[in-house]
């Protein structure tokens, strides 16, 4: 990235893991803890600074900005809106993660602040033709972003607001959008 081009990142790792039994921020895979794998990704893949969203589970999660967010259990939308809500001024745009995504390589991070760097305003990792995560979005769309994350669907009702927008960046190269949902699929994304 140049340096007058500043990418953030946002790890959102607020959930209680229903589904999973535990949050999932803490649980371990290739023997390092989903939220510090979620950090690595992002800062590896260029994003500085680094915000990691918390609210089921605390966790000491070092040289990144974390922050609470109360209103974890409301969904996703919520951590999103105070993911953005702690970025610095000087972050042109931000890539956000999930946490329970540990196949998603720092390669996927720097392909999305690529095509902002090259103009896109919102970038979509795709798989297989399907957008998924992560997402890349310009500060311009920020408020609009915030005022849309309701529930748990995060920026997708921006995304689906905004396909004009939407630069699709092909990653199936580079990871794999596989998600931790039940103790079964981390027995089989293990080794992987």
């Amino acid at each position: 990235m140049t340096t007058d081009t500043r990418v953030a990142g946002v790890l959102l790792a607020a959930g209680a893991g229903s589904r999973f039994g535990a949050p999932k921020a803490l649980v371990e895979f290739g023997g390092e803890r989903l939220v510090d794998r979620g950090v690595r990704l992002l800062r590896d893949g260029g994003c500085d600074p680094v915000v990691v969203v918390l609210g089921a589970a605390a966790a000491d999660v070092p040289d990144v900005t974390v922050v609470h967010n109360p209103d974890w259990a409301g969904g996703m939308g919520s951590s999103l809106r105070v993911g953005l809500g702690a970025l610095p001024a000087s972050a042109q745009a931000v890539v956000i993660a999930l946490v329970d995504q540990p196949l998603i390589t720092p390669e996927a991070v720097r392909r999305l602040a690529g095509a902002f760097e090259a103009g896109a305003a919102v970038a979509v990792a795709t798989y297989g033709d399907a957008p998924r995560n992560p997402v890349l979005i310009a500060r311009a769309h920020f408020a609009e972003v915030v005022r849309m994350a309701e529930g748990d669907v995060g920026a997708r009702p921006f995304l689906r607001a905004h396909p004009d927008l939407v630069t699709a960046v092909p990653c199936d190269d580079v990871g794999d959008p596989a998600d931790i949902d039940v103790p079964a699929d981390l027995r089989s994304l293990d080794g992987r």
